[in-house]
């Protein structure tokens, strides 16, 4: 997956956590709510490995740049 793939993929998965947080809030089900919490950090962690990709990314980017002006 690219890192914005990844950073997507994240964000559904935070929201889509929220929100079954948030139904077993309502509904009174420590389950759903903890398995909520556990989808947003699954969202959380896979937005921060798109950053690192695109952080990556960027920087084999510069350095090929730099490469390329000296050639």
């Amino acid at each position: 997956m690219s890192g914005n793939t990844d950073k997507a993929a994240g964000m559904a998965n935070e929201a889509a956590g929220k929100v079954k947080q948030g139904v077993g809030k309502a509904v009174g089900s420590d389950k759903m709510q903890s398995e909520g919490a556990g989808q947003e950090a699954k969202g959380d962690a896979q937005q921060l490995k798109g950053d690192a990709k695109n952080a990556i990314k960027d920087g084999v980017n510069k350095v090929a740049d730099a490469a390329n002006k000296k050639f």
